[in-house]
């Protein structure tokens, strides 16, 4: 005779495991929401000039700063728990805050500098602004992995792309010169890559096509005589 005991022990498990899902996906909604504030807030500077950046770029760290404090919520969470049986559930989420911060970073470090220079973070970096481990071997808990880190760098030249284009309806003819070195340098590191993640190869064959898109902008600013002859990049 089967004991009912072992299907009530197996729905005991089955509860527990469904209540630790739910406890992180009420989290996910969290930074959702925030994420969406985020890239609405950064999205602005595709339509704004470079004079008028300051209170975006202020109003943008303000609300990644909420998003750090959600993803501090969700490692104390996901800490308890072994990370490879959940992170499904996160994992986008955390791509999403890798590219906000990165995408940050480089329009701070353009627009201030002075240099017209973006600055592009390193994993580690990324993990820093977090407050999250990265690239975890040894430990089966909580962190930001290579994989997500590489996911925002391509999401990251999409939007370089798009701000190429936008650059010149604003009148900013060097902005995309610029876009067009960083977005070249990206795609020669990941030419080094050898990508074993099917979802993350098949991404990163589209930064080749932003690039094309950004050295179509340059060409048709050097025929239209907006840029310098000699300073289109190679």
């Amino acid at each position: 005779m089967v004991s009912p005991a072992i299907f009530e022990q197996l729905q005991a498990k089955l509860d527990e495991d469904g209540q630790v899902r739910d406890d992180l996906r009420n989290i996910v909604q969290l930074m959702e929401r925030q994420d969406r504030t985020t890239t609405s807030i950064l999205s602005r500077t595709h339509s704004i000039p470079q004079s008028e950046l300051g209170y975006t770029l202020s109003e943008a760290g303000n609300s990644i700063a909420k998003q750090v404090g959600n993803v501090g919520n969700l490692s104390e969470i996901a800490s308890k728990h072994p990370y490879y049986k959940y992170n499904g559930i996160w994992t986008r989420e955390m791509q999403n805050a890798s590219f906000n911060v990165v995408l940050f970073t480089w329009l701070k470090s353009y627009f201030t500098a002075g240099t017209g220079n973006g600055k592009l973070l390193t994993i580690e970096d990324v993990g820093e602004a977090l407050h999250v481990p990265v690239s975890l071997k040894d430990q089966d808990t909580f962190h930001l992995t290579t994989e997500e880190y590489l996911h925002s760098l391509i999401t990251l030249t999409e939007e370089l792309s798009r701000l190429a284009v936008n650059s010149v309806t604003l009148g900013d003819y060097q902005r995309p010169l610029e876009i067009s070195r960083f977005v070249k340098d990206l795609h020669a590191g990941f030419q080094i890559l050898n990508l074993k993640n099917d979802s993350l190869r098949r991404r990163s064959d589209s930064i080749k096509y932003n690039v094309k898109k950004i050295e179509d902008v340059v060409y048709d600013l050097s025929l239209r005589n907006l840029i310098p002859r000699g300073s289109t990049l190679t």
